[in-house]
């Protein structure tokens, strides 16, 4: 059983390692020329992959770049079924967004990497890409919905996980704007912390409330 176990996990790593390199490739090439003078073959050049290669791990040309976006899509449906028990889901939520911040994630916006400030710029300035994170966060929001519904005991007419679950998705995106944002206007990720905290706890608090208000059904 040994045996056949180390050859699948060779081939996967160098599946993943393929997919970095065509991704890396293509995102070197989209911030040198722009992402809508770059084509796929010549970002299958680049990489020293074939076009129908480059397709198998990427769909669309626009998932060349926002891939990294679909690495996030069950998280919060995951935090939200594995949190410790005597925790609501929005204070897991809450937290894990707060521990982003501390480590600078770039998914939370705070990070002032040069690198990571012009993968935003390029997607922030891309239509096109704008619209493939979109799609992204409409499914990540499913699946925090449908983790809510199960945390929240409802049932299939009430509309209260998926409310809840387009709220968290939305708070989320326009904290992590605001600050890339700061940062873009000439502020640091450290001298922005405290500010982006203060915020993310301002946020997740109306999300509190707003579930426990007199009209919710039931609360977290």
């Amino acid at each position: 059983m040994e045996e056949r176990d180390e050859p699948i996990g060779l081939r996967e790593r160098k599946k993943q390692r393929t997919r970095q390199a065509i991704s890396d490739a293509a995102i070197s090439l989209f911030l040198q020329h722009g992402f809508d003078q770059v084509s796929v073959v010549d970002v299958a050049a680049a990489a020293e992959v074939s076009k129908p290669t480059l397709f198998k791990y990427f769909p669309t040309k626009e998932d060349l770049v926002v891939h990294r976006f679909a690495d996030h899509e069950t998280v919060a449906g995951t935090l939200v079924r594995e949190r410790r028990s005597g925790v609501s889901p929005l204070a897991a939520l809450h937290q894990h967004f707060v521990d982003g911040l501390a480590r600078r994630d770039p998914i939370t916006g705070l990070n002032d990497e040069q690198e990571v400030l012009d993968f935003h710029g390029l997607v922030y300035s891309t239509p096109s890409l704008l619209t493939r994170v979109v799609q992204y966060q409409s499914r990540a929001e499913d699946a925090l919905a449908q983790a809510l519904a199960e945390a929240l005991d409802a049932g299939p007419a009430d509309v209260t996980p998926r409310l809840l679950a387009g709220q968290v998705v939305a708070a989320q995106r326009i904290l992590a704007a605001a600050n890339w944002q700061r940062i873009v206007d000439g502020a640091t990720a450290d001298g922005s912390y405290p500010q982006a905290v203060a915020d993310a706890d301002h946020a997740f608090a109306l999300l509190e409330w707003g579930l426990a208000g007199p009209s919710a059904a039931r609360t977290a």
